[in-house]
């Protein structure tokens, strides 16, 4: 679906949901947070055991050597059935599992983790376990390169880029998951110590494994198969789907939520304040990235539903190089000299006219010309997310709290039945969140942070009680609303902790939730919206492979080109 280029209305809030979909990825998205500093530091990524046969059946282990510490990924392959299988969370069959572990695992960690693993929900991660993870091929694209590896040839090109990776994670478990090692634990000069890092290394471990297992089993049936070309390598990342737990993160995470936009904004803000002289390096990068971008987006395949067409960003972006073309050349915007900062300069322009998208992909260009700056701003994103109360604040203190910070909840439509249509809880069978219909679904447990009538119920309370009274008394008389009051109260002052939505509303659609954290957070690439919940894309597109890390590659891996 096509969707025609608009600039946002200026009365629209950066923290309402749809808004915040809107982000792409940048120098600040996990993926590349986390690449940077393995190309920075020359990780060692090597197989240290391969012990599976022709059907795929069998264990492998990859050693992890960073300058602080060895890490190991012990994987246990299988051979694929449709038995058990489904791409989400609720799956009972997978084509391989993993699990990084600190150090070098040992021989009995290595056979309970064979034991536990399966077992999910009901097993238990050995000491020093980071990670649980699963993964399952893409079964056209996996079975057509091992055929053509076996035959002697490289795989089609067109066949990769209908999907861009050979195995689509299906989990990636930690912070205290299954009895994983929480990061909030981990030492400061712990490799993975940043939130996500973890689960970042495990995702491209899936990659790495994906090409060797394709290369061994093109070679089971041909001993003079060739690999997968280094280009082509590249251009596969690993697949990532995900669905409607990630609300529930976002609700559940609103420290990160802060840390991270905060970040992302401060990198946006230190980039577009850059004096950029015409023929400096500044702008000469950005030129490159432009067109990086616009190959890209113009090589891109994939059908959407709800968001922008990637054929029309590429448009935009075309526009936007023509007039950083003029700057170079001329040092001007239309004839005129910039009042501001060049780059602010031709932000402001791209906001006024071309698609938020189009702005969101540029914003993400420019953080990558302050890579020192995201790195510092990296290392600020842990955080802790429990609440306390402040028991002597007054009502009248806390009143002017909740009428101040949450005055956005007032333009909501919260009373009518379609704004409360629907309830979170989870899967008995599967312990998978889902949403459903009120009307439809008894005795659950609502799991969904219903913030905005919350707010309202706590500010009608408030304006019941004497002005001077304490937060504490008027706690002592609602014990129901500690959550909440811990909530506001922890969080006052911060602004970007918690997107505008009425999840229990027909109107709110999740997958604006789920993109921001896919795309803006984590950095995927690609990213195909399903029936307004499901998103698939690809994490690590254009990565290096392991010889590249080692040998310090090229920083500026994303977007990459469709492979001759």
């Amino acid at each position: 679906m096509t969707i025609e280029s608009s600039a946002a209305p200026v009365a629209e809030h950066p923290m309402q949901s749809h808004r915040l979909a809107m982000l792409q990825p940048s120098r600040m998205s996990v993926s590349r947070l986390f690449m940077a500093r393995a190309i920075r530091e020359k990780w060692r990524i090597r197989r240290i055991r391969w012990e599976i046969d022709g059907h795929a059946r069998g264990q492998a282990v990859y050693q992890i050597d960073t300058p602080t510490m060895a890490l190991s990924f012990a994987i246990y392959s299988f051979e694929p059935t449709a038995q058990g299988k489904t791409g989400r969370i609720i799956g009972r069959s997978w084509d391989m599992m993993a699990a990084l572990v600190e150090g070098c695992i040992s021989e009995q960690d290595l056979q309970t983790t064979a034991v536990e693993l399966p077992k999910l929900y009901e097993g238990r991660a050995t000491p020093g376990t980071l990670v649980w993870a699963r993964a399952n091929r893409s079964s056209r694209v996996f079975d057509h390169t091992v055929a053509s590896l076996a035959e002697g040839r490289q795989p089609d090109i067109a066949e990769l880029a209908q999907v861009c990776y050979l195995m689509r994670n299906t989990g990636l478990d930690g912070n205290g998951t299954f009895g994983t090692r929480s990061y909030r634990t981990l030492e400061a000069d712990h490799p993975l110590h940043r939130p996500l890092d973890a689960q970042m290394l495990s995702a491209y471990l899936m990659r790495v494994f994906s090409i060797d297992l394709v290369h061994h089993l093109a070679r089971e049936r041909n001993p003079q198969a060739p690999e997968i070309d280094p280009a082509i390598q590249r251009y596969l990342g690993v697949g990532n789907g995900s669905a409607l737990g990630l609300i529930l993160f976002v609700n559940n995470h609103p420290r990160l939520m802060q840390q991270w936009l905060a970040a992302h904004q401060a990198a946006v803000d230190t980039a577009c304040s850059l004096a950029a002289n015409p023929r400096g390096p500044d702008v000469a990068q950005l030129q490159h990235l432009l067109e990086r971008a616009i190959a890209f987006r113009q090589q891109d395949r994939m059908e959407y539903e709800r968001y922008a067409d990637s054929a029309m960003v590429a448009d935009e972006l075309r526009r936007l190089r023509g007039r950083l073309g003029e700057y170079a050349q001329a040092g001007t915007y239309d004839g005129a000299a910039p009042k501001i900062a060049p780059f602010a300069a031709l932000v402001a322009w791209a906001r006024q006219t071309l698609h938020e998208e189009t702005v969101q992909t540029f914003l993400g260009l420019l953080t990558e010309l302050v890579p020192d700056h995201c790195d510092a701003q990296a290392e600020s994103l842990s955080a802790d997310e429990e609440f306390t109360t402040v028991p002597d604040m007054t009502v009248a203190e806390l009143r002017g709290l909740v009428a101040r910070e949450y005055a956005w909840t007032l333009s909501l439509d919260l009373d009518s039945e379609v704004s409360r249509r629907y309830v979170w809880y989870k899967s008995a069978t599967a312990e998978e969140p889902r949403r459903g219909p009120v009307a439809e679904i008894e005795y659950v447990y609502n799991l969904g942070l219903d913030l905005p009538r919350l707010a309202r119920v706590v500010l009608a309370e408030l304006e019941q009680r004497p002005a001077d009274e304490s937060t504490a008394r008027f706690l002592l008389h609602h014990p129901q609303y500690r959550m909440i009051v811990a909530r506001i109260q922890s969080l006052r002052g911060l602004g970007l902790h918690s997107p505008h939505m009425d999840i229990m509303s027909e109107a709110f659609v999740p997958v604006d939730i789920v993109r921001l954290m896919n795309v803006g957070l984590h950095g995927i690439d690609k990213a195909r919206d399903y029936l307004g919940r499901n998103l698939r894309g690809v994490l690590f597109h254009g990565a290096p492979i392991p010889a590249d890390i080692e040998a310090g590659a090229d920083p500026t891996w994303f977007f990459p080109k469709e492979p001759a």
